[in-house]
Order: C-alpha cells, then structure tokens, then sequence
C-alpha cells in the first residue's frame, strides 16, 4: 500500500515538474525572439543616393567584376600600379558655420523637411554616411544636414550624428 501511494506522488510531481520545465523553456524562447530587432528594410522609394553606397557584391568564384562594352580589359597585371593617380575635385567650401560629420545611430536616420516629428519624410540617411551639418534648430533638437556628395538637404533629430576631424 505504502509503495503504490509513494509510486503516485512520485509520477504527480515528476508531471508536475515536466510540464512547468517545458512552460518556462518555451516562454523563454518566445521572449528572446522578441528581443531581437528586425534588419532594416529597404524600399523601393528609398532615394537613390542611399542605394548608391550600398556595396556591390560580386558574384562567388569570380575575382573581378564583369567588364561592360565600353570598357577594356588592361593586359599587363603591372599597367594598374604605374598609372597616375587622378585628380579628385576639391569639395566645395562649407557655409559659415557648419561641419562635417557623420551618422552614428545604427538604424540610420529619416531625412524630414521641417525639424518637427509630423514632418514629411524626405528620405533616409544611413549609419556611417558622411553629412555636412548645415545649423541646428533654436531649440538644439534638430540639426539641418546636407548629404555630402549630393544637394538633398533636411533635417535630422539632433544627437544622432557626431563631428568628424578634417584632414
């Protein structure tokens, strides 16, 4: 009588710990899914100088890139290190008061045309990019950025971008 009593209260808490051990086990799986953002979607309205700087990847098992009609293929392995190196256009000077920076927040920032929240969107900046930091707004929450390399100016949330040092 004893062993069969003690053989039920075994198998009920045996149970009992098998179903809460699975509980907790998918409840933290769950948890940990949500934890993890979602990469950065891009669309297709994104403008074109931000799909511009995104790396090309060449196709596996080719080294080089494939050639377009235009272009000539150089014969001698020698001929790229004896070419002259060509003369990049000197930036235009920069507006009183502004600086060149870049984006530091990871996600990347969206481009507004007037330094509120409920602005229209006007674009996207990514993380890294380099900017031109054109003035901020009165209340130091904004900063009016220019795309370097481009004339797309807006105004981005201020803190999300940091001085870069010109050399």
């Amino acid at each position: 009588m004893l062993s069969s009593v003690t053989k039920f209260l075994l198998g009920f808490f045996l149970a009992i710990a098998v179903l809460v051990g699975g509980g907790v086990a998918i409840a933290l799986y769950f948890v940990n899914r949500t934890g993890i953002p979602p990469a950065k979607p891009v669309f297709s309205n994104d403008s074109p100088s931000v799909k511009a700087q995104a790396p090309k990847a060449t196709e596996p098992g080719r080294g080089k890139p494939s050639l377009k009609p235009g272009n000539q293929a150089q014969s001698s392995p020698t001929s790229t290190s004896t070419e002259s190196p060509k003369a990049t256009p000197s930036p235009k000077p920069l507006p009183s008061g502004a600086y060149r920076g870049r984006v530091s927040w990871a996600e990347g920032l969206s481009l507004r045309s007037q330094p509120n929240q409920e602005a229209e969107k006007i674009g996207g900046v990514t993380f890294n990019q380099k900017i031109i930091v054109l003035s901020e707004s009165e209340d130091k929450s904004w900063q009016k950025i220019r795309l370097e390399g481009s004339e797309q100016e807006g105004w981005v949330k201020a803190g999300n971008t940091e001085k870069v040092n010109e050399q």
